[in-house]
């Protein structure tokens, strides 16, 4: 019979192997036994250490002072909008800008078309405000067209000196006046052509007119209409007519005059031109020139202008809407405090 020499357990006796085996698990155990007992005693004197460091209470802490948050810039229309998304674009601004100005009117105190077209042409170049603390002695000494049709020009000129460039409006007053009473029997026309031939007027000054005295829709592109209407990117144009055109094909005609209004009460209050309120605008979600101006709500709220900003407004006389909504009218010339 062969013997296999493989395994050393089988060549040996039953006897040594058993007393073998136990010697070698004997000597294991105690080993193990004495590592076990030995971390038991030493781990008391070690102190216990968290796996993280407590947080300090907050109010023990000095928290490092947190800007407030900015909104976020929204995204501007494609540089391929279509005509349709434009047009939509547009409209909803208007119908958000009617809800923040539900009060918006001319800015001119007027009491008939006259005085209306004659304070008209006198905000050229200067403030409403200031021509509506300029008119009403202008208007006390010269009522009618008649009257200013044969005033004295130094009298005029000195009356309307702080409107500024007063003797070229002088003589622009005076002479709508005159051709009032030689082509339309001292009545302010209603049509559009022939208030362009009267001097000192142009479309602008017309279309104030036939919407706010005549009821007929116009659209006022002054300086605050053109440079809001850029920022929105309603059109490229630069030349008031052509941009009249570009504007009021995005409107129905019947919405061209209170259009008017409210852009430009929204250029006045809150888009203004060198620093506009972005973090106050009611649009801004709208607007591809948001983050212009300030962003920052509680900065841009410093920045808000007459009723919104809680200062007088630019008319003297103001509609009740104006002064329900928060307005205050504003001072006479010279006056004080």
């Amino acid at each position: 019979m062969v013997v296999r020499r493989d395994s050393a357990v089988g060549e040996q006796g039953s006897g040594e192997g058993e007393k073998a085996a136990k010697a070698v698990k004997g000597t294991s155990v105690r080993k193990a036994t004495t590592s076990t007992s030995k971390s038991k005693e030493a781990a008391p004197e070690k102190p216990v250490r968290s796996a993280k460091p407590a947080t300090p209470p907050k109010s023990q802490s000095s928290p490092t002072p947190q800007k407030s948050p900015k909104p976020p810039r929204p995204s501007k229309p494609p540089k391929n909008e279509s005509r349709t998304a434009l047009v939509r674009r547009a409209r909803r601004i208007n119908r958000e800008l009617a809800e923040v100005y539900p009060y918006a009117h001319p800015e001119l105190d007027f009491e008939n078309a006259f005085q209306l077209l004659v304070a008209t042409v006198l905000s050229a170049q200067t403030t409403d405000l200031r021509v509506n603390q300029t008119t009403p002695a202008l208007f006390a000494k010269y009522p009618t067209p008649e009257d200013l049709a044969v005033a004295n020009p130094e009298e005029v000129e000195e009356i309307l000196r702080p409107c500024g460039f007063f003797r070229a409006k002088t003589k622009s007053v005076i002479g709508l006046s005159k051709a009032l009473v030689e082509e339309f029997d001292g009545e302010v026309p209603g049509r559009l052509e022939d208030l362009v031939k009267l001097p000192g007027v142009g479309r602008k000054t017309a279309f104030v007119v036939l919407g706010n005295a005549f009821g007929r829709p116009g659209i006022t592109v002054d300086t605050h209409f053109q440079r809001l209407v850029r920022r929105w990117q309603w059109t490229e144009e630069t030349e008031p007519d052509k941009i009249e055109a570009a504007v009021g094909s995005l409107f129905p005609k019947s919405e061209w005059t209170m259009l008017s209004h409210h852009v430009i009460f929204h250029g006045r209050r809150i888009c203004h031109a060198r620093k506009p309120a972005c973090g106050a605008c009611p649009i801004a979600p709208l607007c591809p020139a948001y983050g212009e101006g300030e962003t920052d709500p509680e900065k841009a709220k410093k920045l808000l202008k007459y009723e919104k900003g809680g200062f007088p407004g630019q008319r003297l006389n103001p509609p009740q809407a104006y002064l329900d909504a928060g307005g205050r009218p504003a001072p006479p010339l010279g006056a004080t405090g």
